[in-house]
């Protein structure tokens, strides 16, 4: 059988051929035209050849998403839904990892000169000069999700950790927990910078002082048990904010194997209510900080910018909530 062409295609959808090009390209079209287009190419089958398609362009049809940490459940959830965007759009998208130096993620923008993607949405853990300059010079698109300055002149997507963690705090003062400490992880982050300022802003707001605070080695469930010791006893404390639920997961492995419950003893939460916390047990309280919701709008900003460079530069900030379960009481 020969294969389905584009001209069969727009046979199929009662439409031009330069209307299927529009949409098999994400350019601008009707929704009753996508919606025909769509559905004749999925009743024929129709794979369109991606280096014609490449070459006749000048596009590869491909976006990368560079995040720190690939498994990392916060991650897969923004990688889900950058991908649902792009997809429709007509994008496959590629993801990796920045690594945990900025050296790192220096490199992989600079990389994206060698033209195998059209954009790239980047998550970085650490900011500095260089990385915002490699940005800034970038051949392709580039939109950030996560805080960099206002200077960097690029379209940024981040949550408002500090008032994630106030949410949290304001939940444990209101079921009576006045001993609070926090476990961050690395504090040179874009992520642990925010949340601690959050942390001491939160406490103070309800003139509190900290039970305590550690920094963890990194953002992982290893790290979070290897850093629980550095916590006061329980008596000394009887909540811990974590900055991430991987942190907090780990904190709770490490008490329970002291023989210690949870919430009884010590309430804990963490931050990006991701699946983990549904799946840990008890079932963890986390701030949710829209990783789903800053990944689609990353990936529409992307878009928008691959359609019009000219536009003026986008810093949209998503707004956390709190997802009360039972490691609080």
């Amino acid at each position: 059988m020969s294969r389905p062409t584009i001209a069969a295609v727009a046979r199929a959808a009662g439409v031009s051929v330069a209307s299927v090009s529009r949409v098999l390209n994400g350019l601008p079209a009707t929704g009753e035209m996508t919606e025909r287009v769509r559905r004749a190419v999925q009743e024929l089958g129709y794979v369109p050849d991606a280096r014609a398609r490449s070459l006749k362009v000048g596009r590869t049809f491909q976006l990368t998403l560079a995040v720190a940490d690939v498994g990392n459940p916060v991650y897969v959830t923004m990688m889900r839904a950058v991908e649902e965007v792009v997809s429709a759009a007509g994008y496959r998208l590629v993801v990796t990892t920045t690594g945990r130096d900025v050296v790192d993620e220096v490199a992989l923008v600079r990389g994206m000169a060698r033209g195998y993607a059209d954009g790239l949405v980047i998550s970085p853990l650490r900011v500095d000069d260089d990385l915002i300059k490699s940005i800034r010079e970038c051949e392709v698109p580039v939109v950030v999700a996560g805080n960099v300055p206002a200077r960097a002149g690029v379209d940024t997507v981040r949550a408002n950790s500090p008032k994630g963690i106030r949410l949290a705090v304001d939940h444990l003062v209101a079921r009576g927990r006045r001993r609070i400490a926090f476990l961050n992880g690395p504090a040179d982050t874009v992520p642990g910078t925010a949340r601690a300022k959050g942390f001491a802003d939160a406490l103070k707001a309800h003139d509190l002082h900290p039970a305590a605070t550690a920094e963890a080695a990194d953002f992982t469930f290893p790290a979070g048990r290897a850093a629980a010791p550095r916590l006061p006893a329980a008596g000394k404390l009887d909540a811990v904010i974590c900055a991430n639920d991987l942190l907090a997961v780990g904190v709770m492995h490490e008490l329970a194997a002291n023989g210690l419950r949870v919430p009884e003893d010590v309430a804990v939460v963490g931050m990006d209510d991701s699946e983990l916390a549904e799946q840990s047990f008890p079932p963890l309280t986390s701030v949710n900080l829209g990783s789903a919701e800053r990944g689609r709008r990353a990936a529409e900003l992307l878009l928008a910018r691959i359609e019009d460079s000219t536009r003026t530069p986008r810093r949209i900030v998503v707004q956390p909530s709190l997802s009360v379960r039972r490691s609080t009481p």
